[in-house]
Formats: C-alpha cells, sequence, structure tokens
C-alpha cells in the first residue's frame, strides 16, 4: 500500500559528511551515449578516488530493459518501434521495462557508494524522496509504495528508479515524468506492470513545469537529502 503524506516528507535521512560533487547538465542525448558516458565517468570517480559525478539529461525515444528482462512486456511489434522511431536496449540496471524520452528528466549519480556511507536500499531511499520533495514544489501530493519502487500518484507511476553498482560505483538512476509524452507507454507494460498507469507532472497538474525548472529543484533537494554541496565550476551544457 502507498505511504501516507506525513511518512514520505519525513524520511529519516542520517548525517553523512558533506562532500562535493560535480554536476553535468547535457541535451538530449541518445542512450547508447549516455551509457556510455556513465561508464567513462565510473572509471573516472574510481581511479582518482573522486566522491561523485551527477547527470542530468533527457533522453531520445528509447525502451530500456532491466536484469529481469522486458521485452515480453512489450506490446508492440518491432516494424511499429521502427516506425515510431523508438529503440529498444538491453542495460544491466535493476527492474523491468520502461520507456525514456524528451520531457522526462534523467539524473544518473555516478559515486563512489562506499564514500557516501550508504548501502544500497539506503541509496535507493534518497532517490525516492528527491523526487518526492520535488512533486511537493509543484503541490503533487506523490507516494511510495511498499511493493514498488519509485514514486506514486495513486495507481500511477510519476517516477522511476532503475540502478546498478560496479566495482562500488554506482550507474543509472532515476527518471521523473515532466511533461512527457506519455503514448509509448501504451506500448508496454510499465516496470512489468500491467495493471498500472504512468502519469507526468504536467498531468498531475503542474501547469508550469518544465524540464529546467524540475532540474534545479530537484538537484536542490538532491543536495540536501545527499548532504552534499555541488562543484558549480563542473556545471555545463554538452
Amino acid at each position: 500500500m502507498p505511504t501516507t503524506a506525513s511518512e514520505q516528507t519525513t524520511t529519516p535521512v542520517n548525517p553523512i559528511p558533506r562532500k562535493r560533487w560535480s554536476r553535468r547538465d547535457l541535451a538530449v542525448i541518445a542512450y547508447a551515449e549516455a551509457l556510455d558516458l556513465q561508464y567513462r565517468l565510473a572509471a573516472e570517480v574510481r581511479s582518482d578516488n573522486q566522491t561523485g559525478i551527477v547527470l542530468f539529461l533527457e533522453h531520445a525515444p528509447v525502451f530500456t530493459l532491466g536484469k529481469r528482462g522486458g521485452r515480453e512486456n512489450l506490446t508492440v511489434s518491432d516494424e511499429f518501434l521502427d516506425k515510431h522511431g523508438v529503440a529498444v536496449f538491453q542495460t544491466e540496471r535493476g527492474g523491468n521495462i520502461t520507456y525514456h524520452g524528451p520531457g522526462q528528466l534523467v539524473v544518473y549519480p555516478i559515486i563512489n557508494l562506499k564514500a557516501t556511507g550508504l548501502g544500497v536500499a539506503d541509496y535507493v531511499d534518497r532517490l525516492e524522496e528527491i523526487m518526492l520533495r520535488t512533486a511537493v514544489d509543484w503541490n503533487v501530493h506523490a507516494e511510495r509504495n511498499t511493493k514498488n519502487r519509485g514514486v506514486w500518484v495513486g495507481n500511477n507511476k510519476l517516477g522511476s528508479i532503475g540502478i546498478a553498482v560496479k566495482r562500488g560505483i554506482t550507474l543509472h538512476g532515476l527518471a521523473l515524468n515532466v511533461v512527457t509524452d506519455l503514448t509509448p507507454f501504451s506500448w508496454i507494460n510499465p516496470c512489468g506492470l500491467p495493471d498500472v498507469g504512468i502519469i507526468s507532472l504536467a498531468e498531475a497538474g503542474a501547469a508550469d513545469a518544465t524540464v529546467a525548472r524540475v532540474r534545479e529543484r530537484l538537484a536542490a533537494h538532491m543536495a540536501a537529502v545527499f548532504n552534499i554541496n555541488w562543484d558549480d565550476t563542473a556545471k555545463k551544457t554538452a
């Protein structure tokens, strides 16, 4: 069952040493290109003993498949996808099938998990928390769900989480629907769940939400929840 509003906004956040993370804001980018960038930055974080680099971006239309599979939850043909310009990509993140496209804010924290003092479950809790707080900024009541990770508005999923951890470094992250065209979600069983809907901040009533505005609020909440400062000198658009 979904948690209550009080539970979603008062999640205990244990103190962790304040670090400086680098932030990189990217344009709309193909999934394969973003994945290659994550791998390169993960090697950089690992070799230079950096704490973290976080990518903020949007993807060109793509369905991604997780470790639990997902192609069986794709309800249209490859020819249909080719016609609509939507790629399919197998990944090593957790979870099942999901969709990424313009109007959806994607955040990839590439961080040394041990250096943060967090376990995997705590890390995922914090990713949920920053999406919950961001939704509140637009007066959208979102909640956790005890059975399915992510954030929800009723039975409609607003934000998804899928991560991987390789040699102590996190990859992948979260996706928050802002002004996303939700049509492609109707071509799948999102996250392998046949009886759920998908919603965006815009559809939930956030008429003035834009990816740029939501990105700034989410970044602020991320700094608070993870107890970090942003290294603004590293912020750039590519």
